[in-house]
């Protein structure tokens, strides 16, 4: 063998050592990066050769000595070749090359594409928005996943938002968002395709079926992020999202388990225009998943939403009060302004816990994050929690009597003095521009 040929050290696979197992509680399974061990009824661990990239963490993790690194005759003959000419390959070198091989594995960027009765939710389409992003950078295929009952006019929608291909899994079972057969699809899918990342919607639906595949891939999760970007070199998925009780933003990444996955908050990603000659392959699944095997069933959808009930996500300008506005009757002020540029009123964490308004008002970490056209932040000071949930409306005016608060920080325009006395004047000029457009 020449001297100057750079040869690896072959990593060898895991086997069981027959009859040293303790059944410790499956330490070698949780800590398989590629999910390569299993074990048996009699709680005997067993390896799928095929997976097994050799990365010697079971082996590493097991108290009894009850797994080992097998090399075939041919890899003992090259490691034997390989000491004679002095190259060693230690176990953290043959780790890493491991974990190198298990990405190698999975590629591709998967949006699920959350719908009701046939509606696609929005945040699904900002993230094939934020999908296209990563995907450029990757050089990987932006993918969409589609699971429900007669669905498959949305896969068009899908490839009008950037998705190339659609993965759509259509069946009776999947009339009514369920955790169980949808956590199983996804994850069936997974398996099959093996994606390199996946991104959920933070919503209700999204986030119960992202903690019940990510528990059954063993694989990381990130929930209500509110921004994603990659590195490069390392091919990993940075995830930023509040943490500390949204007194810090926290970027974390998932180095050594596949695919990596995150859940986005809605509005918080910019929603590419549709396009609507885009067209692309779908790829249609089937899993043999009976109605009598789910435990849980739909009897009956009630809606006890009121007329009266106001969606703050969807408003295109919204006024919002908080701790500065001193009482609920102030509010009155805030809602004559949003009448008369057709917006809504919203509120800051320190107005709901006030009793001023109620919950589904809230913007921040703990409420609703929106996105509108204008956002009007009155007597709210800017604590992080409340930043978080509006930072990307597309015009912030703040008011406020503190020139030091945060929230000009963010603001675009902001206005320093009494909003008793600021808004109501807003409210009149308004009133005075609209009366004078329509003579």
């Amino acid at each position: 063998m020449p001297e100057d040929k750079k040869v690896k050290k072959p990593l060898g696979v895991a086997r069981p050592v027959e009859g040293r197992c303790i059944a410790c509680g499956s330490r070698c399974l949780t800590v398989c990066p590629r999910h390569a061990v299993g074990i048996t009824d009699q709680g005997v661990p067993l390896v799928d050769i095929a997976r097994c990239t050799g990365c010697r963490r079971c082996v590493k993790i097991c108290p009894a000595q009850a797994l080992e690194i097998y090399y075939t005759p041919e890899q003992l003959k090259l490691i034997d070749e390989l000491a004679a000419l002095g190259q060693k390959a230690d176990l953290q070198e043959a780790d890493e090359e491991a974990i190198t091989a298990g990405n190698g594995l999975y590629r591709g960027v998967w949006v699920f594409v959350e719908q009701t009765d046939g509606i696609p939710a929005a945040v699904s389409w900002e993230l094939l928005g934020v999908g296209q992003t990563l995907a450029k950078q990757l050089k990987v295929e932006l993918c969409a996943v589609v699971i429900g009952e007669k669905v498959e006019a949305i896969c068009k929608d899908a490839f009008a938002y950037g998705a190339s291909r659609v993965y759509l899994v259509d069946g009776t079972v999947y009339r009514y968002y369920r955790t169980e057969p949808y956590f199983k699809a996804l994850c069936y899918l997974a398996n099959e395709y093996r994606p390199e990342i996946v991104l959920i919607g933070a919503t209700g639906v999204g986030r119960d079926l992202a903690g019940a595949v990510a528990t059954e891939l063993r694989t990381g999760l990130t929930a209500d992020c509110t921004g994603l970007a990659v590195d490069d070199e390392r091919r990993l998925l940075m995830q930023t999202r509040p943490a500390f009780g949204g007194n810090i933003m926290a970027t974390i990444v998932t180095e050594k388990s596949w695919p990596q996955m995150a859940t986005v908050r809605p509005h918080t990603m910019h929603m590419h225009e549709k396009d609507d000659s885009r067209n692309g392959e779908i790829v249609r699944e089937w899993l043999d998943i009976k109605e009598d095997e789910v435990a849980t069933k739909v009897i009956e959808i009630i809606d006890r939403r009121t007329g009266h009930e106001v969606d703050i996500t969807a408003a295109d300008i919204i006024v919002s009060g908080g701790r500065g506005l001193q009482s609920v009757e102030n509010f009155k002020l805030l809602q004559d302004l949003a009448d008369e540029l057709g917006g809504v009123v919203a509120c800051s964490r320190s107005a709901v816990d006030a009793g001023w308004m109620p919950s589904e008002r809230q913007v921040g970490q703990t409420g609703k994050t929106v996105r509108p056209k204008i956002y009007i932040a009155c007597g709210i000071s800017g604590a992080i929690q409340h930043i978080v949930g509006m930072q990307n409306s597309d015009i912030i005016i703040a008011i406020n009597r503190d020139r030091n608060a945060p929230i000009f920080e963010v603001a675009h325009y902001g206005l320093v003095g009494d909003l008793s006395r600021i808004v109501p004047s807003l409210t009149r000029q308004i009133k005075a521009l609209r009366a004078g457009s329509k003579n």
